[in-house]
């Protein structure tokens, strides 16, 4: 059967790299751009990059051995169980795109599905696509007629993104690291990605945002007032982006639960099947997970035994990462001060949050 699609993200994109000339890739953006993401590339991302051609460090991405947790006045270190990678999500997409066209995939750019109804994605200017299965890979934004129906009530969060050009002795200091520094309201993550820039990403509760005028300057004041350590990174900070990207109530914690109207031709992939919050650094991890097992099932399974089975892979993951992110938002605090006096248990939450072994070589 014939694969359409949606999305030319990591997901989408990786699933066009396995399936070549069997798909249409429909990607809504002309040409490469930032989007909102952590942009860690975990040692499982890695593993699967690499399986579909691609090499981290040939794109220009920059090693990560170490997390820094920070409160206020408080940093917790230690050494990450695995190499990761900082690389922007502009270099990886348009890396994984440019691979599925050479591997025979074809790529329609400039183009949006605009709904799925009965299994059947509508592409403005293009029409309808009947006897195709669809991979549903739009990242964190949802289409007409295939909505996400998470299970809890989604926080009122605005996620906000910024590459800047920081002071040559802080970006030394930040160097092999990512730093995640919580605060009342929110939490932010700081690391080095290729060219010498960082990528800092907020999130942060809506009357957070008000309070800071809703303007990128205001916002970073306010990180600067919560945390003396994210005020002498930034100091001198220079802009790399035109504007700050921004994105509203993100379903964290989601994993989808397939019911009996699900249509079977529809493969939920990356954060459409499930979103792991942003501090565990292993949502990119997961798309490209979700790529592999979803091309492996449409010749064999519906999409309701492929999201069965992507919920037992992922779904204690992202469960766990849910769980250490309320705690920190609910005592921040108390988790840096315990991370501090047990900095294993970094390493610890660590692997509790990745893609399992076991589901690794299950995608093989």
């Amino acid at each position: 059967m014939k694969v359409l699609i949606a999305g030319g993200g990591v997901a989408g994109a990786a699933a066009a790299c396995l399936l070549g000339p069997e798909c249409t890739v429909i990607e809504r953006e002309t040409g490469p751009h930032d989007k909102i993401c952590g942009e860690f590339i975990s040692a499982e991302a890695v593993h699967y990059l690499r399986r579909l051609g691609l090499d981290p460090e040939a794109l220009g991405a920059v090693p990560v051995n170490g997390v820094r947790l920070v409160h206020r006045d408080v940093v917790a270190s230690a050494k990450l169980p695995f190499t990761a990678y900082g690389l922007s999500r502009r270099v990886l997409d348009a890396a994984l795109l440019e691979r599925a066209s050479a591997l025979g995939a074809e790529v329609v750019r400039g183009h949006a599905v605009r709904g799925i109804a009965g299994g059947v994605a509508e592409v403005a200017g293009l029409g309808r696509f009947p006897g195709h299965a669809v991979f549903l890979a739009t990242g964190k934004h949802d289409l007409r007629g295939a909505r996400r129906e998470p299970g809890r009530k989604v926080e009122d969060l605005v996620g906000l993104k910024m590459h800047l050009g920081i002071d040559p002795a802080q970006a030394a200091e930040l160097a092999g690291h990512v730093e995640v520094i919580v605060f009342r309201g929110g939490y932010g993550g700081l690391q080095p990605i290729e060219g010498g820039g960082v990528n800092l990403c907020v999130l942060l509760e809506r009357r957070r945002l008000l309070e800071a005028g809703q303007s990128w300057a205001g916002v970073q004041a306010l990180l600067e007032t919560e945390s003396a350590h994210l005020a002498r990174r930034l100091r001198g900070a220079r802009a790399l982006l035109d504007r700050p990207l921004s994105i509203y109530r993100v379903p964290y914690g989601f994993v989808h639960a397939p019911g009996t109207d699900d249509p079977p031709n529809l493969y939920r992939l990356g954060d459409q099947a499930g979103v792991i919050p942003s501090f565990s650094g292993d949502g990119v991890a997961m798309a490209l997970h979700s790529a592999f097992a979803a091309v492996s099932a449409v010749g064999t399974a519906d999409a309701r035994a492929y999201h069965h089975r992507l919920r037992r892979e992922i779904g204690g993951q992202v469960g766990r990462a849910w769980a250490l992110y309320r705690l920190g938002r609910l005592a921040p605090g108390a988790l840096t001060r315990g991370a501090k006096l047990w900095p294993g248990a970094m390493r610890w939450a660590a692997r509790l949050t990745r893609v399992p072994p076991w589901a690794l070589s299950v995608a093989e």
